[in-house]
């Protein structure tokens, strides 16, 4: 271990601050969590630096470099960090980029929690995974894009091209939380994709007030059955999210045209959603001239259901002549794109992706 580069990693939001510490692509100590600060710079810089002091503890040595994810908006690339919402005590730009690097005298990266998901999962999470599933099934086809979702007190993005991260000109690459909201068209799309959407659809449909509305662990049982409550309305919060889930990932998707992984809490309760989601995608819209067109020029597939993975994997594909050269070359007519929960679990796809993105920028 001592050869290969130490990074110290941080998932930090606004109630808790999670750390750990990766070498060769894992993480070498248990995640522990510190409670964020909130309203005080302060006091929120010191509880960061006191984690990553235990962290050091922990691992028994300095670390090569500090790679962490941290809500925006920012300047990831500077490391200057915008007016928070949730953390309302980052205000007017702080460069916390430098201040951790005066303290622990090593380079320290930031990037939000949606980049450094998608940059995980894409190395070491679903995007391997799913090749590796196309290879046992004699399918030539691989994939080189993965788009990242993540639902849980927000709804955050990132976009993986060709193995590496895309971050854009304005560190703003893969922000889909601000899509247009489909079922609400005057809001953005993270109104009906986030916990406190979850409670407040119940709450509506339950005729109580959001305060007494239960948690989203508890909305999915009682979907599901497993747990007294008003079934009808905990259906109806899950529906939305899969309804407007869909939209998004449909139109982000197009762009990007790879696969699709979603973690966060939310994604826990994907047996929930996922149906409302899968028909959403594969809908077709009616045109003006009341003929039906594909929702998307990809075949959408849930790599949760065994059979629709099957599906998925086989190939769809065959070989084709080379006129007058004696060759054959692969043709597979049939787009397709695979939509699966994280395969590492989120806070350990963000430490690997934290990780990755170290390396590259050290230049391992």
């Amino acid at each position: 271990m001592n050869n290969q580069p130490l990074v110290f990693v941080l998932d930090a939001g606004g109630t808790g601050l999670k750390f750990s510490a990766v070498c060769e692509a894992r993480e070498v100590i248990d995640q522990f969590t510190i409670p964020s600060a909130p309203n005080s710079l302060g006091e929120m810089i010191e509880r960061i630096v006191e984690g990553f002091c235990q962290t050091e503890v922990k691992c028994g040595r300095k670390p090569t470099a500090i790679s962490f994810s941290f809500p925006g908006p920012a300047d990831y690339a500077n490391g200057i960090i915008g007016d928070l919402g949730n953390i309302p005590c980052f205000r007017g730009g702080v460069p916390l980029k430098d201040i951790l690097e005066d303290r622990f005298r090593v380079p320290v990266f930031i990037n939000n929690d949606g980049d450094l998901f998608a940059y995980g999962e894409a190395l070491a999470g679903l995007l391997p995974e799913v090749n590796h599933l196309l290879e046992q099934h004699g399918n030539p086809k691989r994939y080189r894009n993965l788009l990242g979702v993540t639902l849980g007190t927000g709804f955050g993005g990132g976009i993986v091209v060709n193995g590496r991260l895309h971050v854009g000109d304005n560190s703003a690459g893969g922000e889909i939380w601000c899509f247009r909201n489909m079922l609400h068209p005057t809001t953005i799309v993270e109104d009906s994709l986030t916990v406190r959407a979850v409670r407040r659809i119940y709450s509506e449909n339950s005729n109580i007030s959001f305060d007494d509305a239960p948690q989203p662990v508890d909305i999915y049982n009682i979907a599901m059955g497993t747990q007294p409550g008003n079934r009808q309305a905990a259906q109806q919060a899950w529906t939305e999210l899969g309804t407007v889930l869909a939209d998004s990932i449909a139109d982000a998707v197009t762009l990007v045209d790879g696969l699709v992984v979603i973690g966060g809490g939310l994604s826990k309760a994907w047996q929930a959603f996922f149906p409302t989601m899968m028909n959403e995608l594969r809908r077709p819209y009616g045109d003006l001239s009341r003929s039906a067109s594909p929702r998307l020029e990809l075949d959408c597939f849930s790599l949760q259901d065994e059979q629709s993975k099957a599906e998925f994997a086989k190939p769809t594909g065959n070989y084709i002549n080379v006129p007058g050269s004696g060759r054959k070359v692969w043709y597979d007519p049939v787009k397709k794109t695979g939509i699966g929960i994280s395969r590492l679990g989120t806070s350990t796809a963000v430490a690997i992706g934290a990780y990755a993105f170290a390396k590259e920028k050290l230049g391992f």
